[in-house]
């Protein structure tokens, strides 16, 4: 019993505040590391890192020197591939942490603006699920969405009824694309979307659904989604689909997205006017327009 007294004093007798202060981060750091990998495709990749692992472990203390060096080679050259095939995640895990999530939602939006934005998008996605049309909305938040929002249309419009319903028109030309939404108005249409390369997709799920998962994989924006063939109301966020909402639902998380200062506003807005002043010879006119 003294003995085991004797070790737990040694152990700790040097430990301090700044001991605890380290713990605490490496837990916080580590528990946000698994959260990121978790239910992606990131978590298999892993498993498969960690038997790889242990085979060199095992090889090694059973004298395999061959099998040993094989794994040691293909642990080398699997760091380089683990960075290539993780991009994504990777990037989302750098955005997370550049976006100061700790402080974002200390703002709040203009109340009655947002309730007005709200109103129209929920009122045309209704409009659009009874009548079957179907719908792409992206909402940008802090990942800018310039590059996705280049391969349509640039419109910088203001967010209304009217305008939602005459771009997924049928017979619109915009119609087949993404409709990007960057704080209080209509940035882009026709947009083109990535597909998901989640393998666990329902079959039933056509592009329109793949797409909007897909530019939640790749960043924090959310997407509001209406099947053409069922006129069922989606909503992806961070890579997982939320399917058969209704119309005070999708109110409710907009207005929350809205109040909350979680949709992107004049910070992104600033950068694209910046852009445009000293590289785009287009993007500053439409400004102007949209001004007037």
């Amino acid at each position: 019993m003294g003995e085991l007294h004797s070790f737990f004093t040694n152990a700790f007798s040097g430990f301090g505040i700044t001991d605890a202060v380290d713990i605490i981060l490496v837990t916080f750091v580590v528990y946000y590391l698994l959260k990121l990998v978790l239910e992606t495709r990131a978590e298999q990749i892993i498993k498969g890192i960690l038997v790889l692992v242990a085979v060199t472990i095992i090889s090694g203390a059973l004298n395999l020197h061959t099998l040993n060096w094989m794994c040691k080679g293909a642990l080398a050259l699997g760091a380089v591939a683990v960075l290539i095939v993780l991009q994504p995640e990777l990037r989302r895990a750098l955005e997370f942490m550049g976006r100061g999530r700790i402080i974002s939602g200390l703002g709040q939006g203009d109340k009655e603006n947002s309730k007005r934005i709200v109103s129209a998008i929920v009122n045309t996605v209704d409009e659009f699920s009874s009548d079957r049309t179907g719908t792409l909305i992206v909402f940008e938040r802090q990942t800018m969405l310039e590059d996705y929002a280049e391969t349509g249309t640039i419109l910088n419009a203001r967010i209304t009824e009217q305008l939602l319903g005459n771009i997924f028109y049928e017979g619109s030309p915009l119609h087949d694309g993404a409709v990007i939404i960057s704080g209080t108005s209509i940035y882009a249409a026709g947009c083109v979307l990535p597909l998901s390369k989640n393998q666990n997709i329902s079959k039933d799920l056509g592009t329109r659904h793949r797409a909007g998962i897909g530019i939640t994989e790749n960043s924090d924006a959310v997407v509001l989604i209406v099947s053409e063939e069922t006129g069922i109301i989606s909503m992806a966020e961070d890579g997982k689909l939320e399917r058969f909402l209704d119309k005070k639902t999708v109110e409710k998380k907009l207005l929350d997205m809205y109040l909350n200062s979680h949709i992107a506003g004049e910070g992104n807005s600033a950068f694209k006017k910046a852009k445009a002043f000293f590289g785009g010879e287009n993007a500053g006119e439409e400004d102007k327009d949209n001004e007037k």
